[in-house]
C-alpha cells in the first residue's frame, strides 16, 4: 500500500496540466525555440521513486522538464521542489496546482524536507535542481547536499524502496536563451541510492552520492 503523503497544499491538478502542458509543448516551446534536442529518454524509469536532477539554466527549465520527462514521455506527473519565495500570490497558486512544493533552502534540515521524503515513499517522480539556483555561465556549479540527504532518508526509512536519481543536463545556445535559441537536454543513467545507503546514513555516504551526481552532471554537460 502506498505511503500516506503528509498534508500539503501541493497537488497535481489534472484539468490544469491537461490545459497548460499541451499549450507549452505544442505552441509556446516550438514557437520560441528553433530546435529542442533530447537524448537519453530510455534512461527514465517508468515506475518507482525517482528524483530528476537537472542543471538549472533558465526559468524555461520549468517547461523543459515536463516536455522531456513528463506525462507524454513516461506517463508520470512531476513534483517540483521549489523555494518558499516562489509559492506566493498567483504564481504560487499555479505552482502548487502543477505539483510544486516549497522548501526553505535557508534551513535545509531533513525535517524541512519531510514532504519530499514522503513523496518518494509514495513512489512519485520529483524534480530537484541540485545546484540550488539558476546559473548561466555554462558551468556545472557545486551540488547542494540536500538532494542526497533526502534520497538516502527515504531509502533508509523503507529498505528496498529503490530510489533512483537521474542526472540531466539542460543547455541553451546562446547560454541566455532568446527567441530562436537551440536547447539540448541530455538524460543520464540513473544512480541507485541503495548502493550508497548500504553504509548507513552518515555524512560520508551522502557526500559520496553528491560527488558522483556532480561528476555525472559534468559528463553530460560536456557531451
Amino acid at each position: 500500500m502506498p505511503a500516506k503523503v503528509a498534508s500539503n497544499t501541493s497537488r497535481v491538478s489534472p484539468w490544469l496540466t491537461s490545459l497548460l502542458y499541451p499549450l507549452g509543448h505544442y505552441v509556446v516551446l516550438p514557437f520560441y525555440f528553433r530546435k529542442i534536442e533530447i537524448t537519453g529518454q530510455e534512461h527514465l524509469p517508468e515506475d518507482g521513486p525517482v528524483i530528476l536532477a537537472p542543471t538549472h539554466r533558465s526559468r524555461w527549465d520549468a517547461l523543459m522538464m515536463p516536455y522531456s520527462t513528463g506525462q507524454r514521455v513516461t506517463g508520470r506527473d512531476l513534483r517540483f521542489m521549489v523555494t518558499a519565495d516562489e509559492v506566493k500570490g498567483l504564481q504560487g497558486w499555479f505552482i502548487r496546482h502543477l505539483g510544486g512544493f516549497a522548501v526553505d533552502i535557508k534551513h535545509p534540515a531533513i525535517s524541512s524536507l519531510r514532504y519530499g521524503v514522503e513523496l518518494l515513499l509514495d513512489k512519485q517522480m520529483l524534480v530537484i535542481f541540485p545546484e540550488g539556483g539558476i546559473f548561466q555561465d555554462g558551468e556545472v556549479h557545486p551540488i547542494k547536499s540536500g538532494l542526497a540527504r533526502l534520497a538516502m532518508q527515504a531509502e533508509l526509512s523503507m529498505p528496498g524502496l529503490g530510489v533512483k536519481i537521474v542526472p540531466m543536463s539542460i543547455r541553451y545556445r546562446p547560454c541566455i536563451p532568446r527567441s530562436g535559441s537551440h536547447v539540448k537536454i541530455a538524460i543520464g543513467e540513473p544512480l541507485s541510492v541503495a548502493d550508497y545507503a548500504k553504509g548507513g546514513s552518515g555524512k560520508k555516504e551522502a557526500r559520496l552520492l553528491t560527488a558522483e551526481l556532480e561528476i555525472a552532471l559534468k559528463t553530460l554537460d560536456e557531451s
